[in-house]
């Protein structure tokens, strides 16, 4: 039984479809987005690869830099910063709110476990309207080492005293669930649209179309 919940936050919880518009309006395609952010992983992904530490707000704006090539100019820096400053102010999923606070009723420690900084990640958990969901905003640039590596997760076992194994990280990306599940956490995958859990590898136990019905299995299995 897990008795930790630890929740990733872009895309998870938290919509990034609201920056479609700035996409539109700056690279004349909304489905950059997607590329973007994309991008932006395997940028932070290298660096772990390599031991060279990118923070996720320097991947992010990197990964900007790279589009803006691609489509054949250059991004001015006020057109990033308002991009990432839209990050910081992303909204909830609509089922978000109720689940996690029926979770939270449940006797569940929840806590966010992002690769955003943490003032980022405090920015968004409050913006979104769900700072008093939480009893832990974490920040896998706390321990400078991003998910999937087996620290982030340590992070959060280590802050509620409790072993790896007694921690669900639930997360919308299957490199994180991948990374949980690699690391001794149980997991649970929020389906969002688009989003598939890899065939490589140990799976899930949990697995729905939106964090309501990831809710309702947790409940029940771990409840």
């Amino acid at each position: 039984m897990a008795r930790v919940l630890a929740f990733d936050v872009n895309e998870t919880l938290l919509d990034l479809s609201v920056l479609d518009a700035l996409f539109e309006e700056t690279f004349g395609d909304a489905a950059l987005r997607q590329q973007w952010f994309a991008q932006m992983l395997q940028l932070a992904f290298v660096g772990a690869i390599t031991d060279r530490y990118v923070d996720f707000t320097s991947a992010q704006r990197a990964a900007l830099a790279m589009t803006a090539e691609r489509r054949g100019g250059e991004l001015p820096g006020a057109v990033a910063d308002a991009i990432l400053d839209r990050m910081r102010r992303l909204p909830a999923h609509p089922e978000v709110p109720d689940a996690l606070r029926r979770l939270g009723d449940a006797g569940f420690p929840l806590a966010t476990l992002t690769n955003s900084p943490l003032d980022v990640a405090r920015d968004q958990i409050r913006n979104a309207g769900l700072e008093d969901c939480f009893a832990a905003i974490l920040s896998a640039d706390q321990v400078r080492a991003l998910k999937p590596r087996q620290e982030a997760y340590a992070l959060a076992a280590g802050t509620f005293d409790v072993p790896l194994t007694d921690v669900r990280l639930v997360a919308a990306h299957a490199w994180d669930v991948a990374g949980a599940l690699a690391a001794g956490c149980a997991a649970a995958f929020v389906a969002r649209p688009g989003m598939v859990l890899s065939p490589l590898g140990a799976q899930p136990d949990i697995a729905a179309a939106d964090l309501g019905e990831v809710a309702d299995r947790i409940l029940a299995a771990d409840g």
